[in-house]
């Protein structure tokens, strides 16, 4: 016999308080940058999408497309932020339309999620685990590059000009 818990003693996460009207405010003063990302979001998950015809999957194989767009979208994202916090004024769109929306769509961990599960389940347990583990170290790696190249085009630019 299953017992239901006492509402006396557990917080009651089933009911949702009815929002504020500051909180709806203040979520209608940020349609503009939903907008921004929901558009960045769609380009992004095109490419995505594109790389992943260019490159279909083999059977019980690595998914050369996914880990493709994954790794580059964490080079790109890496290089991205040391421009955005380091170098460019900061902007409303810029940051949430590349960064969240445009890369955010374009590379994915729910993919990489189901596809383990896919290669698990054909029997591929060295290649799932190795292509878990790769994605998340090559991306890592990735990202560090990323940030590293931006800051030694940015050094290098500011030696050139110091340079004239």
């Amino acid at each position: 016999m299953t017992t239901r818990p006492d509402p006396a003693t557990t917080a009651d996460v089933f009911r949702d308080p009815a929002p504020s009207r500051r909180t709806w405010r203040r979520l209608v003063g940020h349609l503009d940058v939903l907008a921004v990302v929901a558009v960045g979001g769609a380009l992004g998950s095109t490419g995505r999408y594109l790389v992943g015809l260019a490159l279909p999957t083999p059977a019980a194989g690595v998914p050369w497309g996914t880990l493709l767009a994954n790794v580059t979208g964490c080079l790109a994202l890496g290089a991205l932020l040391v421009f955005v916090l380091d170098l460019w004024r900061p902007t409303r769109y810029l940051r949430p339309f590349l960064g969240v929306g445009v890369l955010g769509g374009y590379t994915t961990f729910s993919a990489v999620t189901v596809e383990a599960l896919d290669l698990v389940r054909a029997g591929a347990w060295p290649v799932a685990f190795g292509y878990l583990a790769g994605s998340a170290l090559v991306g890592l790696l990735a990202a560090w590059l990323g940030v590293t190249l931006a800051r030694t085009v940015i050094r290098s630019a500011q030696q050139r000009r110091a340079n004239r």
